[in-house]
């Protein structure tokens, strides 16, 4: 009985990860800048839910590579899938060769090979552990840079801090001034939660 129990919990923890729990993450979702990417003349929640159920069938391209990376790195799934959607599309917005962002990011994570050495194709579940380590750093960085804050906000921060760096994360309410469209930390966790309702969690 005490196995099956601690079966149950294992897969519990390799599901939601070890660094908080996104459904309990504050958002105000993506600006209107980053909707207007797919027509969508607003911002807000619905329009981050929208963009990830825009990519969810590509998202389930890699499934199980993002699931083997999250189990790997004990990150939760879904916001691995949320990285992937809002850097590349789910790979939608890469040029043949996997690079994106004027050739300076790499794969379906956008590693940016400024300050990183790409490890694994652009599609693989190598270069999916890559990103999720360097989310995982970036996270532990906010860690020791706001050691008042809760779990989520660290999480949140993290998220933050892998589109613009952790040294951009000087406040709560303002760590996404400087990230691409102003808006990457919450958008991604707007895309999160609504992965983590439609098959990532």
């Amino acid at each position: 009985m005490l196995f099956v129990v601690l079966s149950a919990f294992v897969a519990v923890a390799a599901a939601s990860g070890n660094y908080g729990n996104i459904m309990a993450v504050d958002t105000t979702g993506a600006s209107a800048q980053t909707a207007s990417q797919d027509g969508i003349g607003y911002g807000g929640t619905s329009a981050s839910q929208q963009m990830a159920r825009t990519d969810l069938n590509r998202l389930n391209t890699y499934k199980s590579k993002i699931y083997n990376a999250a189990s790997a790195k004990n990150m939760d799934p879904a916001v691995i899938a949320a990285i992937i959607s809002r850097e590349s599309r789910a790979g939608a917005a890469l040029a043949s060769d996997g690079t994106g962002d004027n050739g300076n990011g790499y794969g379906l994570m956008q590693v940016d090979i400024r300050y990183h050495t790409p490890q694994g194709g652009p599609y693989t579940t190598t270069h999916i552990k890559q990103g999720t380590q360097i989310l995982i750093d970036t996270i532990n960085c906010v860690k020791r840079n706001h050691p008042g804050w809760s779990t989520e906000m660290a999480l949140k921060g993290g998220i933050s801090g892998y589109n613009a760096g952790c040294g951009n994360v000087q406040t709560y309410n303002g760590m996404d001034i400087g990230t691409t469209g102003d808006d990457y930390g919450n958008d991604v966790v707007a895309r999160a939660q609504w992965l983590k309702r439609n098959g990532y969690n």
